[in-house]
């Protein structure tokens, strides 16, 4: 079976992440800190839009793979993935360039929230009602 929705919207996730790789590790080079972070708040801001996107981005990417693999809810598997991938690049955007809140952050964590709950919402209707839909 073709997962070319989990395909696509993983493939574009990972570019996304390499990116953020490499932005830390220009902040690391520029602070010249190659463990931890050293007090540097560019640093330490960078890292956290990294770590913070690989924190959420695989178990939604989990939980898109087994709606693809169970179902036809073509449009909750893209509006879904597209919420993530928005949320997580806004949310990149404002942590790294914004000390404190600001809207990128605020949004980009609802978008990836409600990316996390349709899944999920979505995957237990499946196994409740016992079928594809």
């Amino acid at each position: 079976m073709l997962v070319m929705i989990t395909g696509f919207y993983a493939s574009l996730l990972a570019l996304c992440y390499l990116y953020l790789s490499g932005l830390v590790i220009t902040e690391r080079r520029k602070a010249s800190v190659s463990l931890g972070d050293d007090g540097v708040e560019d640093l330490k801001r960078t890292m956290r839009a990294h770590s913070n996107f690989s924190e959420y981005v695989p178990i939604c990417l989990v939980l898109l793979l087994c709606l693809e693999l169970n179902s036809h809810f073509v449009y909750i598997m893209h509006g879904s993935a597209s919420a993530l991938l928005f949320g997580r690049v806004l949310h990149a955007y404002g942590l790294r360039n914004h000390a404190g809140a600001s809207w990128q952050r605020v949004w980009g964590m609802l978008l990836t929230f409600g990316a996390l709950i349709t899944l999920s919402i979505a995957n237990l209707f499946l196994i409740y009602w016992g079928k594809t839909a």
